[in-house]
């Protein structure tokens, strides 16, 4: 535990930071950050040289990638919570959030499975904001102040006296897309987020479907994966790119037709 410490604890679904403690003699490997009490975070890993002794000095050096593609991930979930209700209706809430250096998981309230069409529309408008490339805003207030700015906030969360106001997007011209209560770390700009990808959509309890999704590299390596899978299909077809669908209902239908006659060339023989 230190005195004072740029790494955030995990909250609000965000990852604890990785990355090191360090001086002449010592240092010390961070795995996790978390909160021991609201203002107490404790660091978590192991002593790789020295020995940790109260009242020494130390450097904290956050991993700057990993922390990085956390935020992208962070901040992609405040516009997805914002595209989820324009695209599904207000009644969605969030009911839960999972977001590391990897990926975002979010759960939310939703009575039915999200078609490939409200999934294309969720991502084109998380993708414009993207584009937009708008700065992002967090602003510290008192908490009725910031009830008066119409700020989303999570059911059931308890909040402080002061809290921070996270700003993001803009819809048109007519202020911030998305503006949440929210005291993790994001990106400056939403372009900072690179690319957006909704990879798997199910079904977690009663009302409550999971959307997991990519941002930046993590994205960009998935959309290169599903070419590459495509065009494997498209090699094993010897077929143009727009007849692979066309080739592969016929190859279905072949095949049905098939194992009919097949079926009946043994109830021939049986008999």
């Amino acid at each position: 535990v230190l005195d004072n410490t740029p790494f955030y604890a995990e909250s609000g679904g965000q990852v604890g930071d990785k990355g090191e403690l360090r001086n002449e003699a010592v240092r010390f490997d961070v795995a996790d950050t978390f909160k021991i009490q609201a203002d107490v975070f404790g660091h978590q890993g192991e002593v790789l040289e020295g020995e940790i002794k109260v009242g020494d000095t130390l450097n904290a050096l956050v991993d700057v990638s990993q922390r990085t593609d956390t935020m992208r991930n962070h901040s992609a979930t405040h516009i997805l919570h914002k595209a989820l209700r324009e695209v599904l209706g207000d009644h969605v809430q969030q009911k839960g959030s999972l977001v590391d250096a990897t990926k975002t998981r979010f759960d939310f309230t939703h009575n039915a499975p999200i078609t490939a069409e409200q999934i294309r529309r969720i991502e084109d408008i998380v993708n414009q904001e993207i584009l937009e490339n708008t700065a992002t805003s967090g602003k510290v207030m008192s908490l009725d102040d910031a009830q008066k700015t119409g700020a989303m906030m999570l059911f059931g969360e308890k909040y402080g006296d002061e809290v921070r106001v996270l700003s993001m997007g803009r819809a048109g011209n007519a202020g911030h897309y998305s503006v949440e209560l929210c005291g993790g770390t994001h990106v400056s700009a939403t372009g900072d987020i690179g690319l957006f990808a909704i990879v798997a959509e199910s079904g977690v309890a009663a009302g409550v479907r999971r959307i997991e999704a990519l941002t930046g590299a993590g994205a960009v390596a998935w959309v290169q994966q599903q070419r590459a899978t495509l065009h494997r299909i498209i090699e094993a077809l010897h077929v143009a790119e727009d007849q692979a669908v066309e080739a592969i209902e016929k190859t279905q239908g072949e095949t049905k037709r098939l194992s009919r006659e097949v079926t009946q060339l043994k109830t021939k023989l049986a008999l």
